[in-house]
């Protein structure tokens, strides 16, 4: 998710239900995203295996991994 508010500001994190998840994020009820608002999609990665799922989140919250992600989306 980008910040609409500071796009330089990114969050990543995993769900089963994206566009719930989504509204979650913009109606504040998250609160490590609360003071970012509106947040709009800009990259999205689905995997069958959520174990697969969550080490590729793990993985873009690394420093390596943000850099992979400023690279490629």
């Amino acid at each position: 998710l980008q910040s609409t508010k500071n796009p330089s500001r990114h969050y990543v994190g995993v769900c089963g239900n994206l566009k719930n998840r989504l509204a979650e994020h913009n109606s504040g009820k998250c609160k490590s995203t609360a003071g970012g608002g509106p947040w709009r999609l800009e990259t999205a990665v689905y995997f069958r295996d959520s174990k697969k799922a969550t080490a590729f989140e793990r993985y873009l919250k690394t420093g390596s991994g943000r850099a992979f992600s400023k690279g490629h989306f």
